[in-house]
C-alpha cells in the first residue's frame, strides 16, 4: 500500500511537471540576427519565444531552447533586424482612407508634382483616366507650394483653366489650407460677400479684393465636409469606404506600424470605424481621437467608450484639439511675424488662433475632468504658449495631472523657454521631426528665417532636459513613414543638404524610442507595447538592416521586411 501510494505520487508529480513543461512550449521562436528590445537592461537579445500572441521568453538562443518543441515554429532572421512594433503616435487613419482615391498632387520624393504645371495636367489626366463625368467634383490632395517651382498656391483661375464645370478642391500638403474653382466655391456657397468662418479665412487677391479660391483652417474643413457628405450619398459609399480604410490599414502595416492613430475623427468616421471593427478587419490596433470641437455636443456617447483598453483592436484615445494651423502653409500662429509674409498679407501677419483661451480651457476642463486625455495641435509658439498658460491654470486647480498624459502635437515652432515649461506643466512633446527634411530649407527661407528655424522639432533640448518625447509623420501630410521621420531627427538635414539645427540631432536609438517605448507610454500602454519584453504584446516589425549600426545617412533606406501583430505576420515585402 505504502508501495502504491509513492507510485502514484511520482506519477502525478511527473504528469504536472510535463504539464508545465507542455504549457510553455513557444508558438514561435526567433533567432539568428539582431534583437533590439528598447529595455535598456537588456538592450540586445539572441532569441524571443512567443506563446498565445505574446512574448514568453527574451534572452540567449539556448536558453530559449527550454520553451521549444516540435511544433514551435522556427522562425531564422538570418541576420535582419528585429524590434518592437513601431507606434504611430498621431497620424490620420481615415482622412488618409478618405484620400485613397483622389488625384495625388504630392511632390518629389513621394509624387511628381512639383509646379503649377505639373499639378494641371495631373488633374487633366486624372479626369480622363477615371471617366470623370462633366458634373462630378474631384478633390486633389498633396500639393504642396514649399516644393513647387513658383513658390505659391494656385489660384481659382488656374483651376478653372483645367474645368469650369467640374467642382474642384486641391487640399494642401499640410491638410491646412485648400483651393477651390469656381464652380466648388459655388457648390460650398461661398460668394463674394461671405464673412470668414471663426477660424478659417477666404483668400483674396490683394489687388481686386475677389476670392482667390484659397480656403485656411475652419473654411478649408468646412468645404471638404460638404463635399464628403455629398459624395457619401452614393450607393456604394459605404463599402467602398471600407474598402479605402483596409487599403490604408494596409499602408500603415507595410511602414512597421502595429498600433495606428487617427488623430482627429470627424463626421461619420467614427461610426466607419466602429463598423470595422464590429466587422473584425483590423489587423493593427487602432487608437481614436475625435475633435472635440466637432462633436462636443455628443460627449456623453464618448465618455464610456473611454476604457483604456481594445475592443476588436479598436479604442478611445481621448480627444483632439486644434489650436491653429500649418507652418509650411503659413497659417501657424505666431508670436513674431512670419519671415515672408504669405501672398495677400502684410509684413506683420503672425497666423490666428483657432481658439480663444475660454473656449479651450472650458473645453479641456470638460475632458479632463472626466479623467480623459487630449492631443493638442499647436504648431506656432503663440499656440503652444496658449496650450501651455491654460494647461497651467487646470493643473494648478487640480483639474489637470501629469498622469493623463496630454499630449503637444508637432511643436514645431517651440522655444527654447517652452522646454522648462512643458516638463513643469507635465504633458508629452510629439515631434513631427520630418519638417527638417521636407521643410526644412522653406523654413529657414521663408517661414521662420534662419533663428528660429535651426530649433523646430528640439528634441535634443527636449531630452537633456529629462522630457519623454515622440516623434510622428501625420500621414497623410506625408506617408506613414516613421523610418523617414527617424532619419530627420537623427540627421536634421534639409532637402539641399542643410544640417537644420545640429544641436538638436538625437542618436538612432533615441530615435526608434520615441517612435517605440515612448509612444506605448504616450497612449497609456507601455506595460504591453513598445519593448520586447517578457509579458507583453508579440508587436514586431523585422528590418533589412539594424538601424543602430548603418550610417546615418543611409537610415532612410531602411527597408521593413515583416510587421507581426501578436505574433501574428500582417505584412510581407514582396
Amino acid at each position: 500500500m505504502k508501495n502504491f501510494f509513492y507510485m502514484t505520487f511520482f506519477l502525478l508529480l511527473l504528469y504536472s511537471c510535463q504539464s508545465r513543461v507542455q504549457e510553455q512550449r513557444a508558438d514561435i521562436v526567433y533567432y539568428g540576427g539582431t534583437i533590439l528590445t528598447m529595455e535598456n537592461d537588456i538592450p540586445l537579445a539572441e532569441a524571443v519565444t512567443v506563446v498565445n500572441g505574446r512574448i514568453q521568453f527574451v534572452g540567449s538562443k539556448s536558453d530559449a531552447e527550454e520553451y521549444t518543441g516540435y511544433q514551435t515554429k522556427r522562425v531564422d532572421l538570418l541576420g535582419k533586424t528585429l524590434l518592437p512594433g513601431f507606434i504611430d503616435a498621431h497620424g490620420h487613419l481615415t482622412s488618409r482612407a478618405g484620400m485613397m482615391q483622389v488625384a495625388d498632387l504630392s511632390p518629389t520624393p513621394y509624387g511628381t508634382v512639383n509646379s503649377i504645371t505639373d499639378l494641371q495636367n495631373v488633374i487633366r489626366e486624372y479626369i480622363q483616366k477615371n471617366n470623370i463625368p462633366t458634373d462630378q467634383p474631384i478633390i486633389g490632395n498633396g500639393y504642396d507650394d514649399a516644393i513647387m517651382t513658383e513658390h505659391r498656391h494656385p489660384t481659382k483661375e488656374e483651376l478653372d483653366d483645367i474645368t469650369i464645370t467640374n467642382p474642384i478642391i486641391i487640399v494642401h500638403a499640410s491638410g491646412h489650407t485648400s483651393v477651390a474653382n469656381s464652380a466648388m466655391l459655388k457648390l460650398s456657397g461661398i460668394t463674394e460677400s461671405s464673412e470668414d468662418p471663426q477660424g478659417g479665412h477666404y483668400g483674396r487677391d490683394k489687388k481686386t479684393g475677389k476670392l482667390n479660391g484659397k480656403l485656411e483652417e475652419n473654411a478649408s474643413f468646412a468645404a471638404l465636409l460638404t463635399l464628403t457628405q455629398k459624395l457619401g450619398s452614393a450607393a456604394n459609399a459605404k463599402s467602398l469606404a471600407i474598402d479605402n480604410l483596409m487599403k490604408a490599414q494596409e499602408e500603415w502595416l507595410s511602414y512597421g506600424q502595429t498600433t495606428i492613430c487617427d488623430g482627429r475623427t470627424m463626421g461619420e468616421n467614427v461610426t466607419l470605424l466602429e463598423e470595422a471593427s464590429s466587422k473584425d478587419l483590423f489587423k493593427a490596433d487602432i487608437v481614436y481621437f475625435p475633435d472635440y470641437e466637432y462633436f462636443k455636443k455628443s460627449f456623453a456617447f464618448f465618455k464610456p467608450k473611454y476604457m483604456r483598453y481594445y475592443s476588436k483592436h479598436l479604442k478611445l484615445g481621448g480627444f483632439k484639439f486644434s489650436d491653429d494651423g500649418s507652418p509650411q502653409a503659413k497659417t501657424a500662429w505666431l508670436t513674431q511675424p512670419y519671415f515672408k509674409p504669405p501672398e495677400g498679407q502684410s509684413s506683420d501677419y503672425k497666423g490666428f488662433p483657432i481658439f480663444s483661451d475660454e473656449v479651450l480651457y472650458d473645453d479641456l476642463k470638460t475632458v479632463f475632468q472626466n479623467r480623459m486625455t487630449a492631443q493638442l495641435h499647436v504648431n506656432g509658439d503663440a499656440a503652444i504658449d496658449q496650450a501651455l498658460r491654460v494647461i497651467q491654470k487646470l493643473k494648478d486647480e487640480k483639474i489637470y495631472t501629469p498622469d493623463l498624459r496630454a499630449t503637444l502635437i508637432h511643436v514645431q515652432n517651440s522655444r527654447p523657454d517652452h522646454i522648462k515649461k512643458i516638463k513643469d506643466v507635465g504633458v508629452i512633446p510629439s515631434y513631427f521631426s520630418t519638417h527638417a527634411y521636407l521643410w526644412g530649407d522653406w523654413h529657414f527661407s521663408s517661414v521662420f528665417g534662419p533663428e528660429r528655424a535651426a530649433f523646430i522639432s528640439p528634441a535634443n533640448s527636449a531630452l537633456k532636459a529629462g522630457i519623454l518625447f515622440t516623434i510622428h509623420h501625420d500621414a497623410p501630410v506625408t506617408p506613414p513613414d516613421l523610418i523617414t521621420a527617424m532619419y530627420a531627427a537623427v540627421n536634421r538635414k534639409t532637402r539641399s543638404g542643410m544640417i537644420l539645427g545640429p544641436d538638436e540631432r538625437i542618436t538612432p536609438l533615441e530615435a526608434l524610442k520615441a517612435i517605440t517605448i515612448n509612444a506605448a507610454y504616450q497612449i497609456q500602454e507601455e506595460d504591453r507595447k513598445g519593448s520586447i519584453k517578457t509579458g507583453k504584446l508579440a508587436d514586431f516589425v523585422i528590418l533589412d538592416q539594424n538601424p543602430l549600426t548603418i550610417e546615418h545617412d543611409k537610415i532612410r533606406n531602411l527597408k521593413v521586411l515583416e510587421t507581426i501583430k501578436e505574433g501574428i505576420s500582417v505584412y510581407q515585402r514582396k
